[in-house]
């Protein structure tokens, strides 16, 4: 996790030690960090600067994470750390030391960090100290560190090292205890093996039941390795552990998912034939694999027999309860309306303990919506909302009651406390934002959502920020998040929340500051509906860069700012798991794309990370999706799902308004990134555009234009 307060130091004027083109270079991992740092250091000492301290202790923890322990050793040692990172110094001295050779010397300098550290680095020094000692063949002085350490942060390498100093002092129990865990828990890490070794050399030798070599092959999975998941399956067998239909079929069908990763489809399908004809319970989940794989290939129609053939044959195995709820689902993005309310009737009746019985009842009303079936609509709504009155789609579930009244015939008179009812218990969602739309076509003045704007506040800076900043001067971004994040997990309640949070917006610190107000603050944002909680929910987020782009692009900011919000809570350093990265969440491949459009060169993925860049590629790609859609709804899809399933959907659902559309995009993310994004646009408009209309939601779905960005 990066920390980019120091952005906002140059507007708040905090003085930094480092070039801002050095700090860019270190918060970016650029290979030309540690050079930078050096250069900086080599004059800073010829001009007998005041900040040789700070710099050398960038230029050794650079160094020292480039893999030349002895020149970083070397580096830390010259000059003395400024005082607030005197811990810090004296842990990466520790670290240099250890990996120069020298473990004894290492156990001192990482017990001289412990004498000084927060709660944040202690955990990592006495970690580190633990390791030091038992390489310097002490274990019984490092026994009590790592019983501590790893009861604190149970890491593979901290358990490993556990395991170690337990066998040196004798407690065979908790060696195997140990060696157990991270050869079952962490199979992909190098200890894992290790610990396979040693298990098999204790006397007597420890052996993994076929439910141990099981749970490793999923660990494999999990993880994207899939060949070392079909040999830890296949090394099961050769044991002989696999005895048995049972065990046969339970195996099978594990072997099927690992072979479907590795993309032989026809030997996995042989697999699963093997798991249909296990026990119930196997042979369910074999059947539920190959319904969810019509499913995701769009073959509905495959699906649709599956998911019922599933019901039929497994109705007490959860695999049936899913195969009938997706049967109805299906029946309902077919357009088999009066199929799909009867089937979801059923459902809820036969899966009364279901946990997606709420959702059922939703679709349930949704189908009879479609079929202009209002009064059935709304006892779907009402048996909802009756029976979960907290669930998340109550909101939903009120508006639709308030709507479908509405369509239904229903006075003026009777609509508008439904509508003002939807704006009152969920003003910041979607639904409030669809029944102020509706009370306007009524002639009705919408209630207030929000009385009062965000308003940021100007408070002294908490005390428990001071070392994260002192960090942050230092370039050391990744330690300074860290003792955020060690502070924030300290907080109790939002008393102490909201100054902290105030002082992270004032630092540029905004994805900290939403994390704050995410876990402190909601209830005073959304129901006191104070405006310092909502500034922290809210902000104008890299204002400068976001404005400048937007006005570049002829692009509304407030468009890019609640993309920006879902997409990454503002948090500059955040990656998917499908490599998204920034801001924007953009991919490579698709900033190579955009930055061919606008006549740059390709970037680095890592420069994605940079506030700037990331928004000026997202600022550019929403501008020319807001072109192509012309409507802010189809657009935010267009950026979840992509353009192609977009215009697909407006082309098979784009007569519907824009309530029911947006309900019937078949993509569950989909469906709540584009009811979260729209909402969020609407409230900075209003939070934030003083003159002129307030700006409105248009309630039909345009037809996209033939031409425009296609990927």
């Amino acid at each position: 996790m990066s920390w980019t307060g120091w952005v906002a130091g140059w507007v708040t004027g905090v003085a930094l030690g480092q070039s801002p083109a050095t700090l860019e270079a270190v918060r970016l991992h650029r290979s030309d960090a540690a050079a930078l740092a050096q250069a900086e250091l080599a004059v800073c000492e010829q001009a007998k600067c005041p900040d040789a301290g700070r710099l050398g202790l960038l230029a050794g923890t650079l160094v020292l994470s480039d893999g030349d322990a002895v020149q970083a050793r070397d580096l830390l040692t010259r000059h003395k750390p400024p005082a607030p990172l005197e811990a810090f110094h004296a842990f990466y001295l520790g670290q240099a030391r250890f990996y120069a050779g020298d473990p004894n010397g290492a156990a001192k300098d990482f017990e001289r960090a412990l004498e000084k550290a927060s709660p944040a680095l202690a955990v990592r020094a006495r970690a580190r100290l633990g390791e030091s000692l038992l390489d310097a063949h002490r274990p019984k002085d490092a026994s009590p560190v790592l019983e501590s350490a790893a009861a604190a942060q149970p890491t593979p390498e901290l358990l490993f090292q556990r395991a170690l100093t337990r066998a040196a002092t004798g407690n065979a129990a908790g060696l195997r205890a140990d060696l157990k865990t991270v050869a079952l828990r962490f199979p992909t890490h190098p200890y894992a093996d290790e610990a396979l070794e040693q298990l098999a050399t204790l006397k007597p030798a420890v052996k993994l039941t076929l439910p141990e070599h099981l749970q490793r092959a999923r660990g494999f999975l999990s993880d994207g390795a899939a060949v070392r998941a079909e040999d830890e399956l296949l090394r099961a067998e050769k044991l002989g552990l696999v005895k048995g239909a049972p065990a046969q079929a339970q195996v099978a069908l594990l072997r099927a998912q690992v072979l479907f990763a590795r993309g032989k489809r026809e030997e996995a399908e042989k697999a699963l034939a093997v798991a249909r004809k296990g026990p119930p319970a196997i042979a369910a989940e074999a059947a539920l694999v190959v319904a969810r794989r019509a499913l995701k290939s769009d073959d509905n129609e495959k699906a649709r027999k599956l998911m019922a053939a599933l019901d039929k044959a497994y109705p007490s195995q959860a695999a049936g309860e899913e195969g009938a709820f997706f049967a109805a689902w299906l029946d309902l993005q077919g357009g088999r309306f009066e199929d799909a309310a009867k089937s979801f009737e059923d459902y809820e009746k036969r899966y009364k303990g279901s946990r997606r019985r709420d959702e059922a009842m939703w679709f349930r009303a949704l189908s009879h919506i479609r079929l202009e079936q209002y009064a059935k609509a709304r006892q779907a709504l009402d048996d909802l909302v009756t029976a979960y009155p907290k669930t998340s789609m109550a909101p939903q579930a009120r508006y639709w009651q308030a709507r479908t009244e509405e369509l239904g015939g229903g006075k003026p008179a009777t609509l508008g406390p439904a509508y003002e009812a939807v704006i009152s218990a969920a003003p910041a969602s979607f639904y409030a934002l669809l029944a102020t739309e509706r009370l306007r076509e009524l002639g009705r003045t919408p209630p207030t959502a929000f009385p009062q704007p965000p308003k940021q506040l100007t408070l002294p800076r908490p005390p428990e920020l001071e070392l994260a900043v002192a960090l942050t001067r230092a370039g050391l971004f990744r330690d300074a998040a860290d003792e955020v994040q060690s502070r924030v997990s300290g907080l109790r309640g939002a008393d102490q929340a909201l100054p902290f949070a105030h002082a992270l917006l004032q630092l540029g610190e905004f994805g900290h500051a939403h994390v704050v107000a995410a876990r402190y603050l909601w209830g005073r944002a959304f129901g006191a509906k104070a405006p310092d909680a909502l500034a922290a929910f809210y902000p104008r987020a890299f204002a400068q860069a976001v404005e400048t782009e937007a006005t570049r692009q002829a692009l509304d900011p407030f468009l890019v700012w609640a993309i920006m919000r879902r997409e990454s809570a503002f948090r500059p350093e955040v990656m998917s798991a499908a490599d998204a990265r920034g801001l924007m969440q953009i991919i490579p491949p698709t900033a190579t794309e955009i930055a061919q459009k606008m006549a740059e060169p390709a970037p680095a993925p890592a420069d994605l990370f940079a506030p700037e860049r990331n928004i000026r590629y997202g600022a550019w790609y929403l501008a020319q999706l807001m072109k192509r859609f012309a409507h802010p709804a189809l657009a935010a899809a267009a950026y979840n799902a992509g353009p192609k399933a977009a215009i697909r959907w407006t082309q098979e659902r784009g007569t519907l308004p824009l309530d029911l559309f947006v309900e019937s995009i078949p993509y569950r993310e989909t469906r709540g990134y584009v009811k979260q994004v729209v909402a969020d646009l609407y409230l900075y408009h209003r939070f934030y555009e003083k003159d002129g209309p307030q700006a409105r939601l248009a309630m039909t779905v345009p037809a996209p234009s033939t031409d425009g960005v296609s990927f």
